[in-house]
């Protein structure tokens, strides 16, 4: 069986197909959406504070083998490193002020069991109903029949996307590369 956070050598590399062009500087709306703790958050009210959120198509099932086709699709390995990239810099983000959720097609139960598994400690957004995703447009692909969200990472700011991450690759460095941009360009300001 495969590693679920071990990245094969020869993923394909995803390209910059332009699906991510309308979102920067775009208003986060008005949506509820169900966390991994059960509550509903408005995404515009969550927002109005220094906060990354990160999409992935789903992670992968625990003691159940990666899809052998799953691996030729550019950009759909890798969840589990780019979640657990985030969940180790976690207090890095906080540090500077900002608030981390990770956000994903997945139902939230099945959301909750992944956060339990790899010991996750932000909240992990459902887009079950493809809210967010249509009112955005967001990229998407299909696998299985089913419609997932392709990868990406936003910096929003008083309910605005500033700068969004798209394509992501490789997935394992996307929580460093969001923390570099901040680190540049919103460094962090001393507090008296």
């Amino acid at each position: 069986m495969r590693s679920l956070m071990k990245l094969p050598d020869n993923l394909p590399v995803p390209v910059d197909d332009g699906s991510c062009d309308h979102l920067q500087g775009a208003n986060i709306p008005s949506i509820e959406m169900q966390t991994t703790q059960g509550r509903f958050v408005n995404l515009k009210d969550i927002t109005q504070v220094s906060t990354v959120i990160f999409f992935y198509p789903r992670t992968g099932e625990p003691n159940k083998p990666v899809p052998p086709d799953w691996d030729l699709i550019p950009g759909a390995r890798g969840c589990t490193p780019q979640s657990c990239g985030f969940r180790d810099l976690y207090q890095e983000f906080k540090s500077m002020g900002f608030q981390i959720f990770g956000a994903s097609t997945q139902e939230t139960s099945y959301q909750q069991e992944f956060i339990s598994r790899s010991h996750i400690p932000f909240e992990i957004l459902s887009d079950k109903d493809y809210q967010l995703t249509e009112a955005l447009h967001l990229p998407t692909f299909t696998y299985g029949g089913i419609r997932l969200l392709k990868r990406m990472a936003w910096i929003l700011k008083n309910g605005k996307i500033v700068k969004v991450f798209y394509p992501i690759f490789p997935p394992n460095t996307c929580a460093e590369t969001v923390l570099n941009w901040i680190l540049k360009n919103d460094p962090p300001r001393p507090r008296f």
